[in-house]
């Protein structure tokens, strides 16, 4: 084989191998971007389970949890800061839930999901007046933002911490609704309130207990994305919000397996799509063309249980 042969051939195998570990990169991004979404989606779908209710607030808490982070990293160390924030984002879901939603148990749905836009308006509104509107910085979180090197690809520590994350999360998360006796008590609030409650469960405790878990995970996902996108906005919870609630609805909203698979499906699409300059401004429509898509041809979902109410 000639000199000249050899050299196109390491030439083709190099820019193989380039653009192998290229997708391979776009694929982990997506993968990190769609375990962000399945942190709020859970949020979404477990809320809608209990209580039939659509909590448009659950971004502006994520975004709330952002600016949390922020205020308290600047007086103390951010080791001390994570489990304040935390703690933080609990109090306020669930105060949101015995301030907006709990006075209205028995209302109609249209006035509580009227509540929950307000709460998200109010929420977005509140961060406005404090921070002057303005973007603010995100905290260095050393782990997660040192770089790791894979073979030949050098990527943030926060890209391989994000999905490992969010699997034990699930996993935990599973385990403790199919396990445990709270869990139990919430599957029987999910299928029927007033049975429920006959046999003896606090359908109050219960409800709480959603939300604190629901709030616990988008603070996690507070934590991962503000740390990848750098920045906080006071609007900054609402893209991610309708993109987790797209992902709930596609994998059936009420089903934590299907909205975690729709948070990874729109994470990872969505990252090919803006990998691509000249479609890249497509990539939030496409997002909502699958929510319309979804809704026309299966509305309960991949995994979602039909229903025969009207909601």
């Amino acid at each position: 084989m000639s000199f000249a042969l050899r050299r196109y051939f390491h030439f083709l195998e190099a820019a193989y191998m380039h653009d192998f570990f290229y997708y391979i990169q776009l694929l982990l991004a997506g993968i990190t971007v769609g375990s962000l979404y399945a942190l709020i989606a859970i949020g979404y779908t477990m809320v809608y389970g209990i209580l039939r209710l659509i909590n448009f607030a659950h971004g502006d808490i994520f975004m709330a949890a952002g600016f949390f982070m922020i205020f308290i990293s600047a007086t103390t160390s951010i080791y001390v800061s994570l489990p304040i924030v935390l703690i933080l984002t609990v109090i306020l879901g669930v105060a949101v839930e015995r301030v907006a939603y709990r006075p209205l148990r028995e209302a109609p749905r249209m006035s509580v999901m009227i509540s929950a836009i307000g709460v998200s308006y109010l929420l977005q509104n509140f961060a406005t007046y404090y921070t002057g509107g303005l973007a603010r910085p995100y905290p260095v979180i050393p782990f997660l933002t040192r770089e790791v090197t894979i073979g030949s690809m050098t990527v943030k520590a926060l890209t391989i911490i994000t999905p490992v994350l969010t699997v034990i999360l699930v996993v935990a998360l599973v385990l403790l609704i199919n396990r445990t006796k709270i869990g139990m008590a919430m599957r029987a609030v999910a299928k029927d309130q007033n049975t429920a409650r006959l046999m003896g469960i606090k359908i109050n405790n219960v409800i709480s207990v959603t939300f604190v878990i629901g709030s616990f995970l988008a603070a996690v996902g507070s934590i991962l994305y503000f740390s990848n996108y750098e920045q906080v906005t006071p609007t900054a919870g609402a893209m991610p919000g309708l993109k987790a609630f797209v992902a709930a609805v596609f994998g059936g909203i009420g089903s934590i397996p299907g909205a975690v698979l729709g948070a990874y499906v729109i994470g990872i699409v969505e990252t090919f799509i803006k990998a691509n300059n000249d479609y890249a401004i497509f990539s939030n429509a496409f997002t909502f063309a699958l929510l319309i898509i979804i809704l026309v041809f299966r509305p309960h979902g991949l995994f979602g249980e039909k229903l025969t109410e009207k909601v």
